[in-house]
């Protein structure tokens, strides 16, 4: 079969203490009756499919699926499979990949770090400790979805900050939350040979802790200017962008010896919808209204382990440790 669909359902439960993520539906199982309707729909637009592949171990069935198909345009089977899974998860709950089976498995993966693979936003947090989260949130959201400047928006989201102890870095980190299933992401891809980088248009102090919680074998992040134990309020030059987000991508890949097509970028954000449009898998990550709109694909419901499974690994493969 020249092309794959993978369902692949939000998790059945949350990560428990300070990893848990609200956002997340709980309690979704792929039922056999919704496969059926999925491949049915495919059928009538005249595709030959295969028997669904679960990915899951015994003790997880229920939570992903592949379904290979020929003969149709994944953009089509794509639309039909949601259109046929809507009776049966009418508030959502499962998502939907449709891609060639070929290169299927990646070799690089650039990833974005808030909202990603933190669940929140770095920069809002260490504004609470100055008492402006709401102020810089606001700002925060329009440039992620693209209605702001990026620069602009983070040159004046840092301004705010001036001032405010070198200390608050620490006493925000301590409180960051990981998404689940970003560690088993990087390290079952790395496992397999991929080469995994995290790059953020947020701050070093928090990516570079991040990288090394999860495992990534690079990150590159934007830096505080911080004189005197003091933030001064300027981040330093030169800025990392969308348009550098996108470079690091090909040249992470130029460097791996693969083009574009083998690798995997994913975020949430509109400064990662360039390097999201370029990969051979490009994934809006619970994104923005505009991200989603301009990606292939989108995890609306899964955690990170969805990246796995959308490139075909089974859970019994995953790497956890």
């Amino acid at each position: 079969m020249s092309h794959v669909l993978t369902l692949i359902a939000a998790p059945k439960v949350d990560a428990p203490g300070p990893g848990s993520l609200g956002r997340f539906p709980r309690g979704v199982v792929i039922a056999p009756e919704a496969v059926d309707a999925v491949r049915a729909a495919l059928a009538h637009l005249g595709a030959e499919t295969a028997a669904p592949d679960w990915l899951d171990d015994p003790e997880a069935a229920g939570s992903a699926c592949d379904i290979a198909f020929a003969e149709l345009n994944p953009d089509q089977a794509d639309a039909a499979a949601r259109a046929a899974l809507t009776p049966f998860y009418p508030q959502g709950g499962l998502d939907v990949i449709a891609q060639k089976a070929d290169g299927r498995k990646k070799a690089v993966l650039i990833a974005d770090m808030d909202s990603t693979f933190v669940t929140g936003e770095t920069l809002d947090e260490l504004a609470a400790h100055a008492g402006i989260k709401d102020r810089i949130a606001a700002i925060t959201a329009r440039a992620m979805n693209g209605e702001l400047d990026f620069r602009a928006a983070l040159r004046e989201r840092v301004g705010l900050l001036k001032g405010l102890p070198e200390t608050t870095i620490d006493e925000t980190y301590a409180e960051v939350r990981f998404t689940p299933g970003g560690r088993a992401a990087v390290m079952t891809m790395r496992k397999n040979g991929a080469v995994a980088v995290l790059i953020s248009g947020g701050f070093l102090p928090f990516a570079g802790r991040v990288a090394k919680t999860c495992g990534f074998d690079r990150v590159f992040a934007n830096d505080l200017v911080i004189e005197n134990g003091k933030l001064t309020g300027t981040v330093a030059e030169p800025i990392l962008d969308r348009d550098a987000k996108r470079a690091t991508l090909s040249a992470t890949a130029a460097e791996a010896g693969v083009g574009l097509e083998a690798a995997l970028a994913v975020g949430d954000g509109a400064n990662d919808l360039p390097m999201i449009q370029a990969a051979g898998l490009g994934v809006a990550f619970h994104g923005k209204p505009t991200v989603v709109a301009g990606a292939r694909a989108a995890l609306n419901f899964a955690d990170l382990t969805g990246l796995l499974f959308a490139q075909g690994y089974r859970r019994s493969e995953f790497v956890t440790d």
